[in-house]
């Protein structure tokens, strides 16, 4: 990218749905939001969740079994300032400019009751895309009789991937995956399908889907490929 000189302040553009906040700019954003001054700097967290699967044999403490990747979360701080020293316009109050802020990005769009997707651009570059889950306001500087005319506002998005396709991007058993599996001793095709489906029953589909004659007598070292299946058996 070209560096123009041009300093390129931060925008949140707000979206009604999640299709929208994936290819949509700032012509098709709800509304958006330009940052007074660009953030000095932000957080990315990310959390792995484990769960303790028991004591480990001969040791006296819990094993942690990895579970997942939950969904990554960024942190901006937001200024706002009326006392005109950064933009030249001197305001009586910031109450206007926060609840305006806070509408944005709690408030409900449309038919949707609930609020929208984000999308966070610098310059040419999208920064990130989600929910917000926490919004604080630390109040700085106030006038003799108390009126707020600076405050720090703490903004918290979540990634908003959709559970599912994240849970297939990381969990190697997943149904939505298409996996590929050598036949080892002793393995039946029933027995492969419920390690990676969590039920047998599909065997008919996956030797179908493998053109196998005869899976009942499954040759060691054979690859053996099992598609995303729709689960439609019936207990």
């Amino acid at each position: 990218m070209a560096d123009n000189g041009k300093l390129e302040k931060m925008l949140i553009l707000a979206f009604s749905d999640s299709e929208k906040a994936e290819g949509g700019g700032i012509l098709e954003a709800d509304e958006t939001f330009e940052a007074l001054i660009n953030p000095e700097s932000y957080t990315l967290d990310t959390k792995l969740k484990f769960s303790d699967s028991g004591q480990g044999q001969g040791t006296s403490g819990q094993q942690l079994k990895f579970e997942y990747t939950e969904p990554e979360e960024i942190t901006f701080e937001f200024l706002f300032d009326n006392t005109g020293i950064i933009d030249g316009k001197p305001r009586d109050s910031i109450a206007d400019d926060l609840k305006h802020f806070k509408e944005v990005l709690t408030g409900y769009k449309g038919d949707a009751h609930e609020p929208r997707h984000f999308k966070l651009v610098w310059g040419e570059n999208s920064i990130f895309k989600g929910r917000v889950v926490e919004v604080g306001i630390t109040y700085k500087l106030f006038r003799p009789d108390g009126t707020p005319i600076r405050a720090l506002v703490k903004v918290k998005f979540k990634s908003s991937i959709e559970e599912q396709k994240r849970a297939a991007k990381e969990n190697k058993s997943s149904p939505d995956l298409t996996h590929s599996r050598k036949v080892k001793a002793g393995d039946t095709l029933p027995l492969m399908c419920y390690k990676i489906y969590g039920d047998p029953r599909y065997y008919l589909e996956v030797a179908k889907k493998n053109r196998l004659n005869d899976f009942r007598q499954l040759q060691p070292g054979t690859e053996i490929f099992f598609p995303p299946i729709a689960k439609t058996v019936k207990s």
